[in-house]
């Protein structure tokens, strides 16, 4: 399992984002984000043949209510 940076800060994230990033973010469990994804809280970007799930920066800083929906 690969280390997950715990000094993520909300100034210097990726434009997408792994399930983990956006658990540490906005605190809740990877389980939630996953739990929001289906219910349309916050949209997934799949990507690849196992179809990882990919989140935009924007959406993730809308839900913190520091960035307007796009």
């Amino acid at each position: 399992m690969p280390i997950v940076n715990q000094n993520i800060s909300i100034n210097n994230l990726p434009d997408l984002l792994t399930v983990r990033e956006v658990a540490q973010v906005l605190r809740v469990s990877p389980l939630t984000i996953k739990r929001w994804g289906k219910r349309g809280k916050l949209p997934a970007i799949r990507i690849n043949s196992r179809g990882d799930r990919r989140y935009k920066k924007e959406a993730v800083l809308w839900l913190l209510g520091i960035q307007q929906k796009i």
